[in-house]
């Protein structure tokens, strides 16, 4: 790994766990009493398993941005592809936010619902810039799937 990519890639992962710190200290302020209070599904998984899935995305996502960020940001398609990311990754900062911050989960919903949409851009505009780098995101990808509906499930319970 050339030094440029190694600052780009360790850039970007800061940037990716720093989101997701943000999205824990919403989870943090309802995660005990709330949210454990809700009405859930039975393929709801144990809460010790986010933490880490979480952890591992948010990873594969920074890496992932830093090998297209190396593409040559001059690149039009880079561009796209990286705005596409830092859009996703503020409506991934957002879910958090609206589920436990605020308690909506039918905003959270809403949320989660564009996310995988714009995620699905993004893994298309990835693929134009590195295969492997799009390669990184599908693990991601089918976790909002899952994620979405699951907070479809929870919301649909505690109505």
């Amino acid at each position: 790994m050339t030094s440029k990519l190694f600052s780009r890639v360790f850039f970007a992962l800061g940037i990716c766990l720093f989101i997701g710190f943000l999205g824990s200290l919403a989870t943090q302020t309802s995660i005990g009493d709330w949210y454990i209070q809700l009405n859930k599904p039975s393929f709801n998984p144990p809460n010790w398993i986010f933490g880490p899935v979480w952890a591992v995305l948010f990873v594969l996502m920074g890496i992932a941005a830093g090998i297209v960020w190396n593409k040559g940001f001059y690149h039009k398609w880079v561009q796209i592809a990286l705005y596409h990311f830092g859009f996703q990754l503020l409506l991934n900062a957002s879910w958090s936010l609206l589920f436990f911050g605020l308690k909506e989960p039918f905003w959270a919903l809403i949320d989660i619902i564009a996310l995988f949409i714009v995620l699905l851009f993004t893994i298309k505009w990835f693929k134009i810039v590195s295969n492997t780098a799009a390669y990184l995101l599908i693990p991601y990808a089918i976790w909002v799937a899952f994620a979405a509906i699951l907070n479809f499930e929870i919301w649909r319970l505690n109505l």
